[in-house]
């Protein structure tokens, strides 16, 4: 198989844009949602995530499409979105009503879990500016016909906010592909997304209808089974063991199902406990499966992002040497490393992650 044909630098704007809902995290730290007395004020997004890493690690130059309320709390979402580093041009602002009836901001409470206490998540999101996104919203010929993007990354949690959104998916998507963006997708099930609006039945019918144009698919075991009907095979129910034979099964056949499937990456998680993961990543690419470094009993602060981060990594080893093995050490390196810090966006840098590739050792630098 021939490798992806990624648009040069030069001819393109962007390195990569994310289309995406940016939600305010609020953290309790080291407690507890339900008992803190004061939260700490991240952003975050699935897809947005992406993109941040790309800007922040690997300086590349990034772009966020999404929509905030216009008030205060869109203001500070925004504040953090530029000290991410990421072009807010093509932000949509959408009047306020005053009280969130019509339009409001995401919010997104996470707490980290530790030891036999997992990390937990409450969403907020109701009514977001970021999903009322639709169809005729955003002029993708300018961004990408006029402006052009070597990347552009969405995924299913996106998609999930609503029907609209969806649509939003599809129409970025086809306008990518007429001009030569490569598109990657993060399936990214949530549960909690869906249950209310169908279920795993539609989960995969939005997402098999998106997969139809994607280029670059990521995601993790339960992704491809909720998302796509992919089972993977030989893998017990809680995950305390991963059978590799069964993840190139899936892999064969999401290739012969999606043949416009240039690349395949997924995470390999075993959680041990909240702050001990197995960590790992394979990328099919080329016709051949690449396995990262395994990183077992990885210690974590904060598990919220990893896979964002990973997927960043991968992009950034595509982008920059069109290489499966590369990509798939950069993005399980990176992923690792942004789990060791709070809040869902890297604090890392390339050279860390160089030495994490490299087999370097966490003694003290200085």
């Amino acid at each position: 198989m021939a490798k992806m044909n990624i648009k040069s630098k030069s001819e393109c704007t962007y390195d990569c844009i994310s289309l995406g809902e940016v939600m305010l995290r609020l953290d309790p730290g080291e407690g507890r949602i339900r008992t803190t007395r004061q939260f700490r004020a991240w952003e975050g997004g699935g897809e947005y995530n992406v993109s941040r890493g790309l800007r922040r690690c690997f300086g590349k130059k990034t772009a966020i499409i999404t929509a905030l309320a216009d008030n205060e709390v869109g203001a500070l979402i925004e504040d953090f979105m530029l000290q991410g580093g990421l072009d807010t041009q093509f932000v949509k602002w959408v009047e306020y009503d005053g009280c969130g009836r019509t339009v409001r901001n995401g919010l997104n409470f996470t707490e980290r879990g530790f030891g036999i206490r997992g990390a937990k998540g409450v969403s907020d999101r109701g009514n977001t500016a970021a999903s009322q996104l639709k169809p005729g919203d955003i002029d993708w010929e300018y961004i990408f016909g006029t402006l052009g993007v070597r990347w552009m990354h969405t995924g299913g949690i996106f998609a999930a906010l609503s029907e609209t959104a969806a649509e939003t998916v599809i129409e970025a998507v086809k306008i990518a592909k007429k001009y030569g963006t490569i598109v990657s997708y993060d399936l990214n099930y949530r549960p909690s997304l869906w249950k209310a609006i169908g279920g795993e039945a539609k989960a995969q019918e939005v997402n098999r209808e998106i997969a139809k144009y994607v280029d670059v698919m990521i995601g993790n075991e339960e992704d491809f089974t909720a998302c796509l009907g992919l089972e993977v095979k030989g893998n017990d129910e809680n995950l305390k063991e991963l059978d590799l034979s069964g993840y190139k099964s899936m892999i064969e056949s999401a290739t012969k199902e999606f043949p416009n499937f240039q690349a395949i990456a997924t995470t390999l998680r075993t959680v041990k406990t909240a702050t001990v993961n197995s960590w790992g990543a394979i990328c099919y690419y080329e016709g051949k499966i690449h396995e990262a470094q395994h990183r077992e009993d990885l210690e974590i602060m904060d598990r919220v992002g990893g896979g964002d981060s990973f997927a960043s990594g991968l992009i950034y080893g595509f982008l920059e040497f069109n290489d499966g093995a590369l990509a798939v050490e950069y993005g399980a390196a990176h992923g690792a490393l942004a789990m060791t810090t709070p809040g869902d966006t890297t604090m890392a840098t390339l050279s860390e992650v160089e030495k994490i590739i490299g087999g370097g050792s966490a003694r003290v630098d200085r």
